[in-house]
C-alpha cells in the first residue's frame, strides 16, 4: 500500500559569501606593489522547483538538511572568487513552504516548472584592494563573506486541480477517475485503498481540465480522524467538487446521511463547503439506487444531481460536460499569501556594552565583524579599526557608560586602554 506524505519538517540554509583576499602585488623589480587581494564569491541560494515528475514528498522524510555551497574566497591579481551554485530543491507542484517559527507562508510553488528563492546566499566580501586610499595605500585586512541564513520549514503539498471527486471510502471516486482519465489509480474492493490524491486530465469539447481522486473522507476528519486534515489539504486547491455518492447504499449506508457528513466536515475546515459543488449519484446499476436518487432529489431540489454508474461509463460524459461548462466560468485558483519569512538580521554597527569588574566589554555583531578583518599588528589597519568604532558609536558609548582616559575597555580576547 503506497505510503501518504504531503507534509514534512525540513531544515535549509544559504551558502556563506566567500572571504575577500588580503593581497599585494608582487612582481620582478616592483619593490612595493599595491594591494590586489580579490572579492570573495556569493553563496549559493535556497531554490525551490515545482516539478511535474513529482508526485509526493516521500523523498524528504529521508534527507531532511540542505545546505548550499560556500562561495569562494578571494585571491590575488584582483582575482575574485567563484560565486556558489544555486541549491535547487524540486518538490511537487502545489507544495507550500511555511517558516516553523512564525507559521507564515513563505512560499507557495504552484505551477509545474515554477522556481522561487527562499533565501539569498551570503554576499562575498571586498578584497584589500577595495580600501586603498591616498592616505591607506597599502590596507592590510579584508571583508569576511556574509554568513548564509538557516530556516526550519514545513512543506506542505495541496493538490492542484480543476475538479475534486469527494466522498467517503469506496463509493467509486477512483473508478470514475480511470473512465475519464488516463489515469490508472490503484482499484480494490475495500476502504482507503486511495492513500494519496490521483491526477488525470479530462478532456471534454476541446477543454482540458485536471481531475483529482483525492482520498477517502471519513466523519471527524476536520478533527484530524483518519486521513484528515490530509485529505482537507488537498480539497483546497480545488476550483469545483464533485461529490460522489454510493446511492445504491450498497454497504448500508445512507447516501443522504452521507452528503450531510461530507458537508460538515468541509464546512469545520475553513470554508470549503463554499466552493461549487456537483453530486455524482454512483452505482445506479445497483438495486435500490432509483428509490434513494428520488429521496436525494426531494431532499435537494436545487442541487445538480447526475446519476452514473461508473463501472459500466454511464452518465459520466454528461458529468464531464457540465465540470467543463462550470470551469469556464469559474474565477482562478487563489494562490496562497506569500508572506515574507520574518527573520532577524542583526544591524552591523549592533554592539553592548557591560562591565566585568572595572572593565567595559564590548559585544556584538559590530566587534565580531571587525575582529574578523583587522590586523592588530598593521598601524593602518589598527587606524582603520579605531575609525569603525568612532562611526559606529561605540567610542561614544564607552564614553556615556563612565569610560575616562586610562579604564580597560575588552573586545574579544583583546583588551586596550580607553583614550577620549
Amino acid at each position: 500500500m503506497p505510503m501518504f506524505v504531503d507534509i514534512v519538517k525540513i531544515d535549509v540554509k544559504a551558502g556563506n559569501g566567500g572571504d575577500g583576499k588580503v593581497s599585494f602585488h608582487r612582481e620582478k623589480y616592483v619593490a612595493n606593489g599595491g594591494p590586489d587581494g580579490g572579492d570573495g564569491g556569493r553563496g549559493g541560494s535556497i531554490v525551490f522547483l515545482a516539478d511535474d515528475n513529482m508526485h509526493t514528498l516521500l523523498d524528504f522524510r529521508y534527507h531532511r538538511k540542505f545546505v548550499a555551497e560556500n562561495g569562494e574566497n578571494g585571491s590575488a591579481n584582483r582575482k575574485a572568487g567563484k560565486s556558489a551554485p544555486d541549491l535547487v530543491i524540486k518538490v511537487p507542484p502545489g507544495t507550500i513552504v511555511r517558516d516553523l517559527d512564525s507559521g507564515r507562508v513563505a512560499l507557495d510553488v504552484r505551477n509545474a516548472g515554477e522556481q522561487k528563492v527562499l533565501l539569498h546566499g551570503g554576499r562575498g566580501g571586498w578584497g584589500n584592494s577595495h580600501f586603498a586610499n591616498p592616505v591607506r595605500q597599502a590596507p592590510n585586512f579584508a571583508k569576511p563573506g556574509q554568513k548564509g541564513l538557516s530556516m526550519c520549514v514545513q512543506l506542505e503539498l495541496k493538490s492542484i486541480a480543476d475538479v475534486g471527486l469527494v466522498g467517503f471510502p469506496n463509493v467509486g471516486k477512483s473508478t470514475i477517475l480511470s473512465v475519464v482519465t488516463a489515469a490508472k489509480p490503484r482499484i480494490a474492493n475495500y476502504h482507503f485503498t486511495t492513500l494519496t490524491p490521483n491526477l488525470g486530465v479530462v478532456r471534454a469539447h476541446g477543454d482540458g481540465f485536471v481531475l483529482a481522486d483525492i482520498p477517502g473522507l471519513i466523519e471527524g476528519a476536520s478533527d484530524g480522524a483518519g486521513l484528515g486534515h490530509a485529505f482537507l489539504r488537498h480539497v483546497e486547491r480545488t476550483r469545483l467538487l464533485v461529490h460522489v455518492l454510493d446511492i445504491s447504499g450498497s454497504e448500508g449506508r445512507d447516501p443522504l446521511e452521507d452528503l450531510k457528513a461530507i458537508d460538515h466536515e468541509l464546512a469545520a475546515y475553513g470554508r470549503l463547503s463554499e466552493k461549487p459543488q456537483l453530486i455524482a449519484a454512483n452505482k445506479m446499476d445497483i438495486d435500490g439506487a432509483e428509490e434513494n436518487l428520488q429521496r436525494l432529489r426531494a431532499a435537494l431540489p436545487e442541487a445538480e444531481i447526475f446519476p452514473i454508474s461508473a463501472a459500466s461509463a454511464q452518465g459520466l460524459d454528461a458529468l464531464m460536460d457540465r465540470c467543463a461548462a462550470l470551469l469556464r466560468q469559474l474565477p482562478p485558483l487563489d494562490s496562497f499569501e506569500e508572506e515574507a519569512p520574518e527573520i532577524e538580521l542583526p544591524a552591523r554597527n549592533a554592539f553592548t556594552i557591560h562591565m566585568e569588574g572595572d572593565v567595559f566589554v564590548l559585544e556584538g555583531p559590530l566587534v565580531d565583524s571587525l575582529l574578523e578583518r583587522v590586523d592588530l599588528n598593521d598601524d593602518g589597519s589598527m587606524a582603520y579599526f579605531e575609525r569603525a568604532l568612532r562611526r559606529s558609536g561605540a567610542i561614544d558609548a564607552l564614553r556615556e557608560q563612565g569610560a575616562k582616559d586610562g579604564s580597560s575597555v575588552r573586545l574579544g580576547e583583546i583588551e586596550f586602554d580607553f583614550i577620549d
